[in-house]
This record gives C-alpha cells, sequence and structure tokens, in this order.
C-alpha cells in the first residue's frame, strides 16, 4: 500500500545570526560621543580653563601692565584687606541685598498680575518685558540722561509737582536708590517671565482644594503659592545675586564709583588699569569668584532640595 502523505520534509536551518561585535559599537558609540563633545571642550578651554589658569597665575605674580612680571607669592592678596576694597565690598553687599528684595517684590507682582490669561494679558507681558531688550550700557546711558541734574525730565517732572529739584546721582545714598530703581525697570520684566512660568506650573486642583477648604487669597498665597515656587524664587535668586555681586556696568557709567559707590568690580578695574597692577586685580578676582561659588553651590543645593 501506497502511503498518500508525503514524509515531513524538514526545513533547512537557518544559520544563527553572527555575534554582534558589542565593543566595536560601544567603541564607535564613544567616539562619535567624544566628536560631539570636542567642539564644545575647546571651547570652555579655550574661553574658560585657560583664562582661569592665567588669573590663578597672575594672582601669585607681581604683573604690571607694562613690563616684566616674576612670582611674588601671595603678596597680591593684600588688596584684599585694602579701605578702598572694603568699602566697595559693603557698598556691593548692600546694594545687592536692596537690589534683590525690591527686584523680587516687583516680578512677583508683576507675575502674579499676568499668570492667567485674560483680555489684554499678552500685551501687558509684552511692555513689562520689553526693558529686558535693552543691553544694561544702554539702559545706564537713557537713564543717566534722565538722572541729569541741569536737564532731568524727572527733575522738570518734581518741579511741576512743586517738590523742587533732585540731585539723583549727587550722594550715596540718591545714587543708590536711583541706580535700584533702573535695574528694577530693566530686569524686572525678565525675572517675571520666570516666575510667571513657576506660577503657571502649579496644579489648579491645589488652589481649587484650598478655596473649599476656606483659605482666603493671603492664605492661598502664603500656604500654597509660596512654598510651591520656592525652586523658582532660588533660582532667580541666584541670577540676582550674581548680577548684583558683579554690578558694573551701571555704576561705572552713573557716578564713575564716586560718592562711595564703588563695587568689587570697579575697584578690580580700578587696581587693573589704574593703578596698573594686573596681580593685585587677579587676586581680588580669585576672591571674588571664590565668594561666587559658595553661593552659588548654596543656593543650587537649596533649588535641588526643594524641589524634591
Amino acid at each position: 500500500m501506497v502511503s498518500l502523505v508525503s514524509p515531513r520534509v524538514s526545513a533547512p536551518e537557518t544559520p544563527a545570526p553572527a555575534p554582534r561585535r558589542r565593543g566595536s559599537i560601544a567603541r564607535g558609540r564613544r567616539r562619535l560621543g567624544i566628536a560631539y563633545a570636542t567642539p564644545m571642550a575647546v571651547l570652555v578651554a579655550v574661553f574658560f580653563v585657560i583664562p582661569l589658569g592665567l588669573m590663578l597665575w597672575m594672582s601669585v605674580s607681581h604683573w604690571p601692565l607694562v613690563g616684566a612680571s616674576y612670582p611674588n607669592g601671595v603678596k597680591n592678596y593684600d588688596a584684599l584687606s585694602d579701605p578702598l576694597f572694603l568699602r566697595a565690598v559693603w557698598f556691593t553687599v548692600k546694594y545687592t541685598l536692596v537690589t534683590t528684595v525690591v527686584l523680587s517684590l516687583v516680578a512677583f507682582g508683576l507675575a502674579l498680575l499676568v499668570q492667567h490669561d485674560r483680555p489684554g494679558t499678552g500685551i501687558a507681558r509684552t511692555v513689562f518685558f520689553l526693558p529686558s531688550a535693552v543691553g544694561l550700557a544702554s539702559t545706564s546711558l537713557l537713564f543717566y540722561g534722565l538722572f541729569n541734574t541741569d536737564s532731568s525730565a524727572l527733575n522738570h517732572l518734581v518741579d511741576f509737582l512743586g517738590l523742587g529739584r533732585v540731585d539723583w546721582l549727587g550722594s550715596g545714598g540718591n545714587a543708590l536708590g536711583s541706580t535700584v530703581g533702573m535695574i528694577t525697570w530693566r530686569f524686572a520684566g525678565f525675572y517675571m517671565l520666570i516666575l510667571m512660568t513657576g506660577l503657571q506650573g502649579i496644579d489648579p486642583a491645589l488652589y481649587e482644594a484650598a478655596r473649599i477648604d476656606g483659605a482666603g487669597r493671603w492664605q492661598i498665597l502664603w500656604r500654597v503659592t509660596l512654598p510651591l515656587l520656592r525652586p523658582t524664587l532660588a533660582l532667580a535668586m541666584v541670577l540676582s545675586l550674581t548680577g548684583s555681586l558683579l554690578a558694573f556696568d551701571q555704576f561705572f557709567i552713573l557716578t564713575g564709583g564716586r560718592h562711595d559707590t564703588a563695587t568689587v568690580v570697579i575697584d578690580i578695574y580700578r587696581e587693573a588699569f589704574l593703578s596698573q597692577d594686573l596681580g593685585r586685580a587677579a587676586a581680588v578676582s580669585v576672591a571674588t569668584l571664590a565668594v561666587l561659588i559658595v553661593l552659588n553651590v548654596a543656593q543650587l543645593r537649596l533649588i535641588r532640595r526643594e524641589g524634591k
């Protein structure tokens, strides 16, 4: 009897795929990563690492603006005890504290005002942010014209109100207040944008739950908004503190450092280009950099801890 069922023919075995050369792939990826990172690494080395190393070397050397240099140890760091430098440190700290408080309050108020989409909010946001597009040096020159005693538009307004003329830049207190006002006008819109982003990231359900529990506006602000906005506020303070401690353009243009309005950076400029001692200027720069690193590390740790 012949079987009608054909015998099962086994399919030819497909050859197992060759094992991937994982080592080669990993090396290729590493090379590709190095190729992508190399341009930025070169830029960082040329514009940060090398100048930083040169500044450290200058800080321990007698380095005149014109002439030969030679190592002199830590003698340049005597500049940190100079009375002019100490007065500059005190004024810089005072300016930083006043500016940070005033700027934070104004920016936070503007952010609360424009955080919700309502008719006209877009125009208001644009108007508040527009001063941020003006360069700081240009802003300082603009306000110098406004503060000029002889032809001040502000003094014309004050005269019209019958309050008498004001010497906006004629004393340390007036110069400080005038400069803080200018900086607030220049940067309030920028910090408003940062804080508004943080406000819009808060879940509206939290506000609704607080209202259901009977919380009023001030209770919601203190118990809900501010605690959840701490990381954003900390970030804004990092930027504000760093910018204030490195203040130069506004005081150099408005007062030239007169009336005890010299900042730390103006003192560095004075050591480098007026006293023509780059070594002492570098020593002050190193000390300033160390303070900034400590402050920024502390604030960034605060941001991370609050963000968890």
